[in-house]
């Protein structure tokens, strides 16, 4: 099926690229009249938190349950100042008239505990409702900002939720132009590299389009789109680079166009088809975890990796008919045009010193400048015969590692366990406002706000509770909570009405910041009943909520859910790798060496991120908690993606050792003939996935960061160790599955079969090939191409 379907896009080539086209068009369209509704959808079912927002809701119109904001400001006079007074109170008075804003002004009534000690500092608290999408939310936030007055001696910030401005990433573009360098240097030839990107923009734009229409009927964050394109132009390009390869391979064994295209779909296109849906099998596992928020990222991610894997079986075909032969060709004016690409998506996509940006640029220009002059180099020198494949590298270094497989696999070993071992002190929470550049307002009001209130002002908590019949003792209530360790200040308690009150609210400080761990042993110690032994005594419940509380709800739900989540894709993938190479021990390996490769990931995220070493390396300040979906996101994420190297690394070291018997061989002889793709793989993924370090925003840091170090950690000491190692130790036993579970297991052949091996081992050609079998010195050639 997938050999005439490879044919059947080849030979309508002009069809399947105008039905390309006009998909992405009418996507396009429908996005204009349409948008997109991205929200945020931190949910958090069965939590305190939540209840204590349907009370404010209830009793108090909501106040507290929304989005919030702050706006701060300082004067070298005191804030009480009618020259201060005057023009503020005038300005958030204009902020109150809006239509759904409610502001909170330090000169209304009990605004007394908003103005700081100091008398300089003062902040108001403004509200809208929750229920506002994101792109609603940064609407209001930037109209709000935008009335800001110019008051001689008063500097204005605006910090909160509300007032984040959430920028769109630049830096794909500068993965995109590292994939170019990576590209040409692996295929000596612009056509080549031409052709993954290209298919990988097309999938990306298509499925960023599907998800961005599909966030209007499912809840997805706004930064969907963003983990689509990072995750889309990485594995698009593997995808299509995988292809690309198998057909000039094909195209060097003397195939034609049509034929090479065919080959190439049935074999390497197959194990793209598996590959993809591994990793959206994993994505898809997030389903599990049951909340809006978490599923509409699993779905967005899957999507447009799907659309990748759909371009790479159907548009890349096509674009493979146009060029033909001509993939091989290589001329100047092609590496000069590509250059110049590559260099503008360089200047379009870096935010990083100066220093860092001339290096990068001077790496470009002179990996293109080889590229140029190695073809002319090579018309100049006469023809050498290719070495054979044990005198490669990848192939010395395999025997290298067979020779010594035990020291070999605890060295591999060691060194992923020892970069696990911070992963244990891991810390799920959501990092504040102080992690943001100081180049940014809400940073700059967050340090306002710690300097003349202290850190806790930055995330007050909300306590509420309803009034049960009958006289009760509030004031006994509030000083059981001011002489809680932790607790900088209380304020109130608030009736919700001056006659015949039914809740009452009370609004509590801690001496930390909001990520900080004291914060959350503080809303521990809150939800006590132990701790406000006066609210219990008198049958008053007291529910801790705001957006802290809410958040450590959404941690704590979260890491309940995560081992759930990892058991059902670790045994999904465990059953899929050992139904694909009918062996149980090999498909145990792939599985435990993922977790280690994810696990090191881990270890030093927590040492960048969570405990801030080197922190000031990547711009992120101090050190803070670790966002609760990114280790389920980079779990499902890599977990799919390193199964890719290992389908096509093992779906050859199977296939040469059901053909010779000889395990060590066929072990050196595809670890050689695959490494250099595989390398290349990676590094596209190493280079797309960490250019994001160079972003402004933490979480986007974070994951990049994850990515990109699990990335390389899989294809360096898992495939260069600790693969060859562990199969050298256990030899045949690798492929060791019992006969009854053999008969019951389904027969999936990821990399086709009735093809010829270009190394000239395997059978004959497909039915209607007229080529014969090549000779050693041809098949040499190929295998090093």
């Amino acid at each position: 099926m997938l050999s005439t379907l490879g044919r059947w896009c080849h030979e309508n080539r002009w069809t399947v690229t105008a039905v390309w086209v006009a998909v992405i068009v009418g996507l396009v369209a429908l996005m204009g009249l349409i948008g997109s509704g991205f929200g945020a959808g931190f949910e958090t079912p069965d939590s305190e938190g939540a209840d204590g927002f349907d009370l404010l809701d209830e009793h108090f119109a909501g106040q507290g349950s929304g989005v919030q904001g702050r706006v701060v400001f300082t004067s070298s006079r005191p804030v009480t100042d009618p020259a201060v007074r005057e023009p503020v109170e005038a300005f958030l008075q204009e902020l109150d008239a809006r239509a759904g804003v409610g502001v909170t002004s330090p000169y209304g009534p009990g605004g007394a505990t908003q103005i700081a000690p100091q008398g300089r500092t003062a902040f108001a608290a403004v509200e809208i409702p929750r229920e506002a999408t994101d792109a609603e939310i940064q609407d209001i936030g930037r109209e709000l900002k935008a009335l800001e007055p110019v008051i001689d001696g008063v500097q204005i910030e605006f910090g909160g939720e509300l007032f984040l401005e959430f920028e769109p990433p630049e830096s794909e573009v500068l993965g995109l132009a590292f994939a170019i360098f990576i590209l040409i240097a692996a295929f000596g030839s612009v056509v080549a590299m031409g052709l993954p990107v290209g298919v990988a923009i097309a999938g990306i734009a298509s499925g960023s389009l599907i998800v961005s229409l599909l966030s209007n009927l499912v809840t997805m964050p706004d930064f969907t789109s963003i983990l689509g394109v990072m995750i889309g132009l990485g594995v698009g390009i593997d995808y299509a680079l995988f292809i690309v390869t198998r057909y000039r391979d094909e195209l060097h064994a003397g195939r034609s166009s049509v034929d090479a295209t065919a080959a190439a779909i049935d074999t390497a296109g197959r194990a793209v088809l598996f590959a993809g849906t591994t990793v959206v099998i994993s994505l898809l596992g997030l389903l599990l975890i049951g909340l809006a928020f978490v599923q509409g990222l699993g779905i967005g991610a899957s999507l447009t990796v799907l659309a990748t894997m759909v371009a790479s079986v159907t548009l890349l075909p096509a674009l493979l008919g146009f060029v033909g032969p001509r993939v091989e060709v290589t001329r100047v004016r092609g590496l000069v045009a590509a250059a110049l690409v590559a260099l503008a998506l360089v200047g379009l996509g870096v935010r990083a010193p100066v220093p860092l940006v001339l290096g990068l640029v001077a790496l470009a220009v002179a990996t293109l400048a080889l590229g140029a002059l190695v073809p002319k180099l090579r018309e100049r020198l006469p023809p050498r015969r290719p070495k054979p494949i044990e005198a490669t590298l990848p192939y010395r270094w395999s025997r290298l590692v067979q020779r010594r497989p035990l020291p070999m696999a605890l060295l591999g070993a060691a060194i992923l366990i020892g970069l696990t071992i911070p992963a244990f002190s891991l810390r799920l929470g959501f990092s504040d406002e102080g992690n943001l550049t100081e180049e940014n307002s809400a940073r700059r009001a967050y340090d306002l706000l710690a300097d003349a209130f202290g850190p806790g002002f930055n995330g007050p908590l909300l306590l509420v509770a309803e009034l049960p019949d009958g006289p009760v003792d509030l004031d006994a209530v509030t000083a059981e909570m001011r002489g809680l360790d932790g607790v900088a200040q209380v304020a109130g308690p608030r009736p919700n009405q001056p006659q015949a009150p039914d809740a009452v609210l009370w609004q509590v400080f801690p001496t930390t910041s909001p990520q900080d761990a004291e914060t959350d042993a503080l809303v521990s110690r809150l939800r006590d009943d132990d701790a406000l032994g006066a609210a219990t005594s008198q049958g008053l419940d007291v529910l801790v909520t705001g957006d802290v509380a809410i958040s450590q709800d959404f941690s704590d739900y979260l890491a309940r859910r995560i081992p759930v989540f990892f058991a059902a894709v670790l045994f999904l993938s465990f059953l899929l790798l050992m139904t694909v190479f009918r062996s149980v021990l090999v498909a145990v390996k792939a599985v435990v060496m993922n977790m280690l490769s994810i696990g090191a990931a881990y270890g030093v995220a927590v040492v960048l991120f969570q405990w801030g070493w080197g922190g000031e390396l990547v711009g992120i300040g101090r050190g803070g908690p670790i966002e609760p979906f990114i280790p389920m996101m980079l779990f499902a994420i890599v977990f799919g993606l390193s199964m890719d190297y290992e389908v096509f690394l093992l779906s050859r070291v199977r296939e040469e050792w059901q053909r010779t018997g000889d395990n060590a061989r066929a072990v050196a002889d595809d670890l050689a003939s695959t490494a250099r793709v595989i390398t290349a793989a990676a590094a596209i993924m190493v280079f797309v996935f960490g250019s994001f370090l160079l972003e402004p925003d933490r979480v986007v840091k974070l994951f990049g960061f994850g990515l990109a170090s699990a990335i390389f950690l899989d294809a360096t000491i898992v495939r260069l160790l600790l693969v060859p190692a562990t199969m050298e130790l256990l030899g045949d036993r690798n492929w060791w599955l019992p006969r009854w579970l053999d008969r019951l297991l389904p027969d999936i052949d990821v990399e086709g079969h009735g093809h010829e091996r270009v190394d000239g081992r395997a059978g004959p050609h497909p039915a209607g090939s007229d080529a014969g079998s090549p000779e050693p010195a041809e098949a040499d050639e190929a295998l090093v191409h």
